[in-house]
């Protein structure tokens, strides 16, 4: 069986000594797209920053394309090609949109920024129309479109998203797990952060569901989606 991309064991995280996840296994393969669903406190962005290198684990271990990567600095892990779009788009709202997306490529992918601004552009159509326009009079869901071609610059290996839907109407929201989507059959790994959890069950071939900085269930998409203890505890039936 083929080494995960992404192989997290028993990983312990918090802040000031009292922990926020409490020993998480996670793996994600080449090409796959796994989603971590949870409501807001559980410990999500926790597990976010950890993976991205931003808060040191107290323990466990975080391998990335074979090589350990808990307690590497941040820039690091970019350089190995781990991208995090994190929540709330943080663009930056006075540069234009190719500005925006040229940052992306500053640690790394900077060797091929230009195909890969193609690239963005063609996925993101609307980005390449208003790519002098300033980011910060993008509507919504432009941001955050922009959010995730600026990881796309850096040309990634594996892509996290955190709660990209968070924000948009139902509408823009189908339309960015669609584009997901997109930039998943091309061959980029995602690991999809949600409380959306009925698209994500959609969309991702495997899912873990967080509480409390613990996965209290994980398996194929699909048979999370009929599980019914999921359908109680998240969906209400």
């Amino acid at each position: 069986m083929a080494e995960p991309l992404l192989d997290v064991r028993g990983l312990v995280a918090g802040y000031g000594g009292a922990p926020v996840l409490r020993g998480l296994d996670l793996s994600v393969a080449s090409a796959e797209i796994v989603a971590v669903l949870g409501s807001n406190g559980v410990g999500k962005t926790t597990l976010n920053l950890a993976l991205s290198g931003v808060l040191a684990a107290t323990r466990g271990e975080v391998r990335f394309s074979g090589a350990r990567i808990d307690g590497a600095p941040a820039k690091a892990i970019v350089a190995a090609g781990l991208i995090q779009v994190p929540e709330g788009r943080k663009i930056f709202p006075n540069l234009d949109v190719r500005e925006n997306l040229e940052l992306g490529s500053y640690r790394r992918g900077g060797a091929a920024r230009a195909r890969n601004l193609a690239r963005v552009y063609e996925i993101f159509p609307r980005l390449a129309e208003r790519r002098g326009q300033r980011a910060g009079t993008l509507s919504g869901g432009e941001q955050q479109m922009l959010a995730i071609g600026r990881g796309l610059m850096a040309d990634p290996k594996l892509l996290i998203l955190d709660e990209p839907s968070l924000g948009l109407s139902p509408l823009l929201v189908e339309e960015m797990f669609r584009l997901i989507r997109t930039i998943n059959r091309n061959g980029l790994a995602i690991l999809l952060v949600e409380q959306n959890v009925v698209q994500s069950l959609e969309l991702a071939d495997r899912a873990y569901v967080m509480e409390n900085g613990q996965f209290v269930m994980s398996g194929a998409a699909r048979d999370l989606a009929a599980d019914p203890a999921l359908e109680k505890a998240y969906l209400g039936l």
